[in-house]
């Protein structure tokens, strides 16, 4: 084989691996949907009128304190291995649940916090400074993928492009295009853990859920975003890719 084909297979295996990786994260949801025995849409009706309402300022506000939070304790906390960090947030998920929506709602920043810095630390193991101003962005759009508990590929193939109109982005106006999405998501987490004697079953599995979901996805993005680094291509070329793999 040629220098060329044998980059394009290496190219093509690495693909393949994410592509697993995707179609994992997609089914990551369903033991948590079988567990409530409803459908993730209907899980929001189960709030408050109160807290929907405040819903998106809250993840907007949780997402700010997380991204400083997160960056800081990389230089005290060392990045840990998946399992652990999924230990570590299926217990937050169970104490949050416990004592329904009201630990629920304190739980939430920091298990935010908790699952940036995990895909802060994905970051860094593909090669990729979690400290460089774009990655920091990259890191926030895996929270505007679909979440555990829909279904929809589009909205998962989609944050992926989201890289290409980051440029000139603030902060700021990242988390403020990734908040909506996220606060629905994080919503249906809330009415999962309100549910009268789940909710710390409920919390655990849905944490476990989510944990193992965004994982997945930040190998996705980074594996991706490392891939065309090192091949020379570009990025909506391999998102291409990826989509006919999926």
């Amino acid at each position: 084989m040629t220098g060329t084909a044998l980059i394009s297979a290496d190219v093509g295996a690495e693909l393949d691996g994410l592509a697993r990786r995707h179609k994992a994260a997609g089914g990551m949801g369903m033991q948590v949907l079988n567990l409530l025995g409803g459908q993730a849409e209907n899980l929001l009706e189960r709030l408050p009128d109160s807290v929907k309402d405040r819903l998106e300022d809250t993840t907007t506000r949780a997402l700010t304190v997380a991204m400083g939070a997160a960056a800081r304790s990389r230089g005290v906390v060392p990045d840990q291995r998946g399992w652990l960090n999924t230990a570590v947030t299926t217990a937050m998920g169970a104490a949050g649940g416990f004592g329904g929506l009201p630990t629920a709602l304190t739980e939430l920043p920091v298990t935010t916090t908790v699952l940036l810095r995990v895909i802060q630390g994905i970051a860094a193991e593909h090669g990729l400074d979690p400290n460089d101003p774009d990655i920091r962005k990259l890191c926030l759009t895996v929270f505007s993928s679909a979440g555990p508990l829909e279904r929809d590929d589009g909205a998962d193939l989609a944050f992926l492009s989201a890289r290409v109109t980051l440029t000139g982005a603030t902060m700021h106006s990242v988390i403020a295009r990734v908040a909506p999405r996220l606060a629905t998501v994080l919503g249906q987490k809330l009415a999962a853990q309100t549910i009268p004697v789940l909710g710390a079953v409920a919390g655990a599995a849905t944490n476990y859920a989510y944990t193992s979901y965004y994982q997945e996805m930040a190998h996705v993005q980074f594996g991706l975003e490392s891939l065309a680094r090192r091949s020379g291509r570009a990025p909506v070329e391999l998102i291409e890719d990826l989509r006919r793999r999926l």
